[in-house]
């Protein structure tokens, strides 16, 4: 990786892993899931609010993990509130592609988000992180599905 890409890439991390955004209930949730990480211990809820045209109106989460998996989690709540549940699984394909080299990817739609979550495919170097990192974009997914878990291993 490029120093200047490894350089965001921490500092990034340890800005969301510090001082995690939405780490909170969201109170009146349309629906959440429970994630965890095995390998690592992550644990997290994510609380998922939607508008009645299927718009993230809220997104937040809480739980313990490392760095990686709060920060990556933080960023995700910034990035897809405001957008529609197609939209957020878009960029879960993303950011999937991204950590993992796995599929494709349809950035397109992305915009800037695409390159936002750019300092997200610092992980590939660390190929423990990736599960780390996918967590909380996991867990996302489960919440929109309906489904009540999510695992890292999926």
């Amino acid at each position: 990786m490029m120093d200047e890409l490894r350089e965001l890439y921490q500092e990034v991390i340890l800005d969301h892993g510090k001082n995690p955004r939405n780490f909170r209930d969201v109170e009146d949730a349309t629906s959440h899931a429970h994630g965890s990480n095995p390998l690592c211990g992550d644990q997290l809820v994510v609380y998922l609010k939607l508008d009645d045209a299927g718009i993230i109106e809220d997104v937040s989460f809480v739980g313990k993990g490392c760095a990686i998996s709060v920060a990556s989690a933080s960023m995700m709540t910034e990035l897809v509130r405001g957008k529609t549940v197609d939209e957020a699984k878009n960029m879960f394909d993303h950011v999937h592609h991204m950590c993992t080299g796995e599929g494709e990817a349809n950035t397109t739609e992305l915009g800037p988000e695409a390159e936002r979550l750019g300092v997200l495919s610092g992980v590939r170097e660390f190929p423990v992180r990736v599960k780390c990192a996918t967590l909380a974009w996991h867990t996302l997914k489960a919440a929109m599905d309906g489904k009540d878990e999510a695992s890292s291993e999926a």
